[in-house]
């Protein structure tokens, strides 16, 4: 892997290139997005998104879940996806631990419905007690199941309201959270301010068809724009490291 901006000679040491920042938005944890794309923008192949990356991206895909305090994700993507829990090895655990974080950063799963499979791996597995995130006009029965699995926070009446979920995660301790996605979830952070940085992989492969993007849903009502931190190649596959602009004049 090689550093093409800023440029640089030295090595790239993942963990500490995508070290978190110690400033955060005030209230809330510092939220970061990690997605990949082909270069036509298709986010999926087939409707997974595996199909795009390679060992680069896997490399990053694992340090980023090593450093978040939380990993947020959405219900469809989940279902979609397959998740698992989530794994740490033993060099990423003990330095977890030595920073004062958990062993395994759990997952936190944004659902209206409150409608999962409770026997998958996912829950019947997880080393981190997962979190859902639900609505209160989800099925009272679905949410005693969930119950039992997870734990269930009601953040809004018929929509999650990530504000108050992230609020939430900020108070049971979590300073930084990995969102996963999928594009809906990702739109809703843009349009309410909520999030502080995007790592996107930019795959060197063309799908076309008609699959989503990064961000889903209503256009915005004003683009934002993104300053680069930092841009690494490998494979061809390249690695964005991106902030919303201060003020955008673009």
């Amino acid at each position: 892997m090689r550093w093409l901006l800023p440029p640089r000679a030295d090595e790239v040491d993942l963990a500490a290139v995508y070290a978190l920042p110690a400033d955060r938005a005030p209230g809330r944890p510092f939220v970061r997005a990690n997605m990949i794309s082909s270069l036509d923008g298709a986010i999926a192949i087939k409707g997974r998104s595996g199909g795009l990356g390679g060992p680069a991206d896997q490399r990053l895909y694992d340090t980023l879940r090593s450093l978040t305090d939380v990993v947020l994700v959405g219900a469809r993507t989940m279902r979609t996806e397959r998740y698992g829990p989530v794994r740490v090895d033993a060099t990423a655990r003990a330095q977890r631990l030595a920073r004062g974080q958990s062993p395994v950063p759990p997952i936190a799963v944004v659902t209206r419905s409150c409608h999962l499979d409770w026997a998958s791996p996912f829950f019947v597995e997880a080393q981190a007690r997962p979190i859902i995130f639900t609505t209160a006009d989800a099925d009272s029965g679905a949410v005693a199941r969930a119950s039992a699995a997870a734990d269930v926070v009601v953040c809004g009446d018929t929509a999650v309201d990530l504000g108050r979920a992230l609020r939430e995660l900020g108070r049971r301790g979590a300073t930084s959270v990995l969102v996963e996605g999928g594009p809906g979830l990702n739109a809703q952070l843009v349009a309410g301010g909520l999030l502080d940085e995007l790592c996107l992989t930019l795959s060197p492969r063309l799908v076309a068809g008609n699959g989503p993007r990064v961000l889903a849903g209503h256009e915005l009502a004003e683009t934002l724009g993104l300053d680069v931190i930092h841009i690494l190649e490998e494979d061809g596959f390249l690695l964005l490291r991106l902030q919303p602009c201060p003020t955008d004049t673009r």
